[in-house]
C-alpha cells in the first residue's frame, strides 16, 4: 500500500484529489495538510511514502521550502509538486529543491496515479510538456547559482510575490511592516525597470526569481 499525504491550502482541492485516488486499491490517503508547516509536521508523524505538494501556499511556508525541509530530515519520502504553474522557472526550482515529480492540477486521475507509482518505485516523473532532453539539462544545471542584482531581502520579496503572497502576507512571513514591503517592491521595480505588478511577476517567472 502506498501511503499518500495531500498538501494544499484549498480544502476542496484536497477532497477532490482524495476522491480521485480512492479508485486505486494500492493507494491510501493517510492525511491532509493545509500549509507547509503542517505538511512538515504530518510528514514526520505519518511517514507517508509520497507527498502531493502544492507550490503556492500563501499562508506560512510555501511548497518549495517545505520540500527542502522534509527532504532534509526524511529523504526517503517522495515529493510530487502538484500545481497550476507550468512555467520553466517553477519546474527548474522543483528540480533544485529535490522534488521527485511535477504534475499540473488539471491532470487526469490516471496521470496522477502514474506519477505516484513512478516516484514510489524510484523514478522521476516530470510530465510537463518539455522535451526529455530539456529536463535532463535542468538536472545537470542543478545547484548552479547565478549573479543577482537584487539584495537577499529583495529576492525573497519577489519570490513570495511570484508565489501569490499579498503584501500583508509577505510582511507576516518576513516579520517586517507592510510599508517596508511596499518600499522594497518599489526599489525592486525600479532596479528591474518594470512598471506594474503583472510585469514584476512575469519578470520573476522568466528570470527564475522563485528560488
Amino acid at each position: 500500500m502506498i501511503k499518500v499525504l495531500l498538501v494544499d491550502d484549498h480544502v476542496l482541492i484536497r477532497k477532490g484529489i482524495g476522491l480521485l485516488l480512492t479508485k486505486y486499491q494500492d493507494i491510501e490517503v493517510v492525511g491532509e495538510a493545509s500549509d507547509g508547516a503542517e505538511a512538515i509536521q504530518l510528514a514526520e508523524q505519518l511517514r507517508p511514502n509520497v507527498i502531493l505538494m502544492d507550490i503556492s501556499i500563501p499562508k506560512g511556508i510555501d511548497g518549495f521550502t517545505s520540500t527542502i525541509e522534509i527532504k532534509k530530515h526524511q529523504p526517503d519520502i517522495k515529493v510530487i509538486m502538484l500545481t497550476m504553474h507550468n512555467e520553466l522557472a517553477y519546474i527548474r526550482q522543483a528540480i533544485e529543491v529535490g522534488a521527485d515529480g511535477y504534475i499540473l492540477k488539471n491532470s487526469q486521475g490516471g496521470e496522477m496515479y502514474q506519477a505516484i507509482q513512478a516516484v514510489y518505485t524510484g523514478r522521476n516523473f516530470y510530465e510537463v510538456g518539455l522535451p526529455e532532453e530539456q529536463i535532463e539539462k535542468l538536472y545537470k544545471q542543478k545547484g548552479k547559482k547565478k549573479a543577482d542584482i537584487l539584495s537577499t531581502r529583495e529576492q525573497e520579496i519577489l519570490r513570495l510575490t511570484v508565489l501569490g503572497y499579498s503584501n500583508i502576507q509577505i510582511a507576516d512571513q518576513l516579520f517586517i511592516s507592510t510599508k517596508t514591503v511596499e518600499n522594497h517592491k518599489s526599489n525592486i521595480m525600479q532596479k528591474l525597470n518594470v512598471k506594474t505588478k503583472a510585469e514584476l511577476i512575469q519578470y520573476g517567472i522568466a528570470n527564475d526569481y522563485i528560488k
